[in-house]
């Protein structure tokens, strides 16, 4: 995955890989196994970080103590649908966060709109892939290596191509 960004310099950040006992300790802390999409990703780079700095990938600690909140129904009860059948990866900066499908578990990835509770698919049905926003000052453009596919959300409209 290293490779895939080489050539664009200054754009995204990709941390230290993860080993499978951190992910095995992430997944016993959730109560459930992490998608095999996304700890493949993890054991590249523990998150990837724009220009900007956002974590439009966040760490693995940051995806635990997110979905853990998230989760426990309490800090959102009564402002929005329940959480329980997503797993939250990064986001966008703006608050918008993006999410897996894991109950049922499949291949979809959406963007949760935290001001209207909206989710919208963005990826999947059938893919062999996930998607990673990562926000990019020139316009959109799409990137696929080892077997995963990063959607590049245009910064002007926030939308994926």
């Amino acid at each position: 995955m290293r490779e895939i960004f080489a050539g664009v310099p200054g754009e995204a950040e990709l941390r230290a890989p993860l080993d499978g006992a951190a992910l095995g300790a992430a997944e016993r802390r959730l109560g459930r196994a992490v998608p095999a999409r996304l700890g493949a990703l993890l054991r590249e780079t523990d998150g990837v970080a724009d220009a900007y700095g956002t974590d439009v990938v966040w760490p693995l600690a940051h995806i635990v103590e997110q979905n853990l909140l998230f989760w426990s129904g309490e800090a959102f009860a009564g402002l929005y649908r329940p959480f329980d059948a997503l797993l939250f990866f990064g986001d966008n900066g703006g608050g918008d966060q993006f999410a897996l499908v894991v109950a049922p578990q499949r291949d979809d990835v959406f963007v949760w709109d935290h001001e209207t509770d909206s989710r919208m698919r963005v990826a999947g049905g059938g893919s062999t892939s996930i998607c990673g926003a990562l926000s990019h000052r020139t316009g959109t453009r799409a990137a696929t290596g080892g077997g995963i596919r990063y959607a590049v959300a245009d910064p002007r409209t926030g939308y994926f191509p």
